[in-house]
Formats: C-alpha cells, structure tokens, sequence
C-alpha cells in the first residue's frame, strides 16, 4: 500500500486520543441512539470539554487554532467506527466556519465559543421539500421590517442535528425577486417565538442522526443576527458556493474511510466463515473481489488524500471537490454492497456493522448536492453545457 504523508505525528497522537474517546463515549452507547433516534446531548458537551469541537476555530473564539487536519482525522475515526449519528463535522467544519468567514466580530464572539464548548449545537438549514440540490430553489423567505429584523417564514427539511441544534444558519430569500443573488444567511437560535422543530425524521441508514424538520413562522430574527452584518444582505449565494468545495471533500474523506472499514470487516469475516468445509477466504472469487475493491479505495484515498493537500493551501476547485465527492460515494456504495455479499446471510443482519454501514452509505450520493449535480459542475468546468449563474 501507499504510505501516507497527510499526517505528522502530531496528527497520529490526536487520531489515538479520538479514538480512546470514541470508545468511551461513543461505542457503547451507539446502538441504543440508532432505536432512540438521536445521540445523548452529553455526547456533544463530552466532546466540548476534551477540545473535539471547533478545533480549527481560532483560540480567540473558543478554538484550538488546528489545521484541518485535524478534524480530517476525526472524520476518518467516526467512519471507520460507524458512528454515524455523531454531527460533529457538520457543527465543527459547516457551520462555524460560515460565522469564522463571513460573521461579524460580535457574531464569532458570542456563538464560536459556545459552539466550541458544546454549549450550543449548530446546523444549517438548506434544503426544502421543494429544493434540494438546486439551492437557487429555495422558497423560505426573510423579509425586511421597518424596525431592520427580518420575519422568516417557510419550512426545512433534512436537517443534520436539527434535533438537537440550539443554533441554525438558515438560508433564505430576503429578496425574492432577485433569484440567487437575493439570498441571506441568517443566525436562529432555538427558542425566537415562532421556530419550532419538527418530527425526527425515520430513515433508510443514520439511525442514529438526529435528522430533523425545522418550520419558522413569523419568526422575527433580529438584525444583528444577518450573517455578515448589512453589507452580506443578499450575498448569501456567493456564501454557499466557495463552502461547497470543503462541504463535499468531507463527504469524500468519510467516504473512502467507510469503504475501507467495510474491507477491513470484510477480511476478518471470509478468513473466519466456513462455507463446504473451507474458509470463504480460500476461494478465489472472494480474494478477487476483494483485491478488486482494495485497490479502488487504494486509488480513491491517494485522490482524496491530494485534494486535502490541496484545500490546506486554498486550491481545491469547485470540480475536483465534485469529482472526489461523486467518485467516492459510487465507490462506497459499490464496496459496501460487494462485502455485503461476501457476509452471505449475516450481511442483512442489523446486528453487524457492515449492514449498517450498507444502509449509511446510500445517503451519500445524494446530499451536499446529488452526484448527478456533480456531474453537471464537471461538466461545467470542462466548457460543456449551460453555464452557470
């Protein structure tokens, strides 16, 4: 196999830490998340306390001032693990760099500590019942008053760790004539009179996420709460396209960690499973396969690991992230039904992990844009199709 040159040691020492904390806090408490529905809360202040939250946010703001790194480690620990009810990403490396980047300074102030500390849980409310990877789509409006707060109006859905979420960067329409180049993005914090959450939404796989619908009516979010202050009014289109590129490698980087956790199952289980008397290992269908799939996520991590390199010094593209995000997830899908097969019968038994990474894995094809979406970027970017907005 190709040696790693992503990490130092530093990186190594954290990956042990995480990883001792995952099966402490984690591990034997995941199963029974996946029949509640939701992970503990205590989870989220557990991982405060220890410094696993907001670790690339800047000391000033409740952070540790941490490359990326970092939390690529802690992605690649959760998948191998299958913890997938566990938001941490999406609150460490989504949401609090949309307030680092583009907040106000009294924003970063009062919500990136809180958010660092597990305090305040974050999500980002995006897609609708009527838009989902086409976020020009977006049909949630926050119209202006006289007083300068804004009244939202409109419903979400599909969101990660709405369940828990304290604090939800919506987006909206605040002009809705405008299309696009009339969305916002603003600051929701549980309890403004007006945003309530929905139902737990029960699906194929993330038993486990806290996935939820949010409906605001009438909500009167103040003006100090438009992400970025008055001059990001209308701007928050521009806001969401030069996040994807980060949004899309983590579903990359948690992608091929999956993949290879399920090989990593896979081997231990055909060399231990007797089928006619011989280990399934010993037949040479089963050694293919599995040769077949080791290189694929072997090429896929090599990819992955350089678009890292990339985004460490700000040069991921829009397409490469696209074509890491749609590649990996065919991928993964492809190995985890392959290593499915090779369980046989136990394969389609909850209780073992590769069924639940089989049913986790569907799901990313489809969010942080669909890999037809994907596609139609690459397209793009090649010079091919309509160009875009």
């Amino acid at each position: 196999m190709i040696e790693r040159t992503l990490f130092n040691s530093d990186h190594e020492a954290f990956r042990d830490a995480f990883r001792k904390f995952c099966d402490k806090e984690i591990a034997p408490f995941h199963e029974q998340w996946e029949e509640q529905g939701y992970v503990d809360r205590a989870v989220w202040n557990k991982a405060g306390l220890n410094g696993f939250l907001c670790m690339t946010m800047p000391e000033a703001y409740g952070g540790s001032g941490a490359d990326k790194l970092y939390s690529v480690v802690q992605m690649e620990e959760l998948a191998y693990g299958g913890y997938s009810g566990i938001g941490y990403s999406l609150h460490s490396e989504i949401v609090a760099p949309y307030i680092l980047h583009y907040g106000t300074e009294a924003q970063k102030l009062k919500y990136l500590p809180k958010l660092a500390s597990g305090e305040m849980v974050g999500a980002i409310a995006m897609s609708e019942p009527a838009a989902g990877s086409d976020l020009q789509g977006v049909k949630t409006t926050a119209i202006k008053q006289a007083d300068g707060s804004y009244l939202l109006n409109g419903s979400k859905t599909f969101i990660t760790n709405g369940w828990h979420a304290d604090l939800v960067v919506v987006v909206a329409k605040t002009n809705p004539a405008a299309g696009a180049k009339g969305t916002s993005l603003l600051l929701v914090e549980r309890g403004l009179p007006g945003f309530s959450v929905g139902k737990r939404l029960k699906k194929l796989g993330l038993k486990a996420q806290d996935t939820s619908e949010l409906f605001f009516s009438d909500v009167r979010v103040p003006a100090a709460n438009l992400l970025g202050g008055e001059t990001h009014e209308n701007r928050g289109f521009i806001c969401l396209m030069e996040q994807l590129p980060w949004e899309r490698l983590q579903i990359a980087i948690t992608a091929v960690a999956s993949a290879q956790a399920a090989i990593d199952w896979t081997v231990a289980y055909v060399k231990e499973r007797k089928v006619f008397g011989q280990p399934v290992a010993s037949y040479q269908n089963t050694r293919y396969t599995l040769a077949e799939l080791q290189t694929q996520v072997q090429v896929a991590r090599v990819f992955v690991d350089k678009c890292t390199e990339l985004l460490a010094v700000d040069k991921l593209d829009t397409a490469t992230a696209s074509m890491a995000k749609y590649w990996t997830t065919d991928l993964q899908c492809r190995v985890m039904d392959e290593c499915v097969q090779l369980f046989g019968g136990y394969g389609y038994m909850w209780e073992y992990p590769i069924t639940r990474a089989y049913a986790d894995a569907r799901v990313q094809r489809i969010y942080g844009g669909t890999n037809e979406i994907m596609k139609e970027v690459i397209s793009r970017s090649m010079g091919l199709g309509a160009k875009s907005s």
